[in-house]
């Protein structure tokens, strides 16, 4: 009887796995269980996704990026047009705030996907 080979897996585009939740490895969907909470690991190859340290970065990025480019609009619409700062607030703030909540999925899931690729780990210094 022949030894049992290991399963090989094709890896995803890695726009694809961002946008679907895909899992980095081999493509199954899943990467999330909750709206933006990883689940502990792939239902298919057993990647355990809480080995990669994704943290707030991708939630700072989309913040500055997106409420610099919100901030900028706003302010050419207001130079044009003038409308009340009332009217701004009400139009800006719930297009910043899904904004940013709406593409940190995404977001997350292509640091993962990235740390995948790269396999990442933390930095070690060792003694002279």
């Amino acid at each position: 009887m022949p030894p049992e080979r290991a399963e090989t897996f094709v890896a995803p585009d890695q726009i694809a796995a961002a946008v679907k939740g895909l899992c980095p490895r081999c493509g199954a969907p899943g990467l999330f269980r909750g709206w933006l909470d990883f689940a502990a690991k792939c239902p298919r190859c057993g990647l355990d996704y809480s080995a990669f340290n994704v943290g707030d970065g991708p939630a700072a990025i989309l913040t500055l990026v997106l409420g610099a480019l919100i901030v900028g609009v706003a302010i050419w619409i207001q130079l044009a047009w003038g409308p009340p700062i009332w009217l701004q607030l009400i139009i800006w703030l719930p297009i910043t705030v899904f904004g940013v909540v709406g593409s940190l999925r995404v977001a997350k899931a292509a640091l993962l996907g990235a740390e995948y690729r790269n396999a990442a780990h933390e930095g070690r210094i060792t003694p002279p």
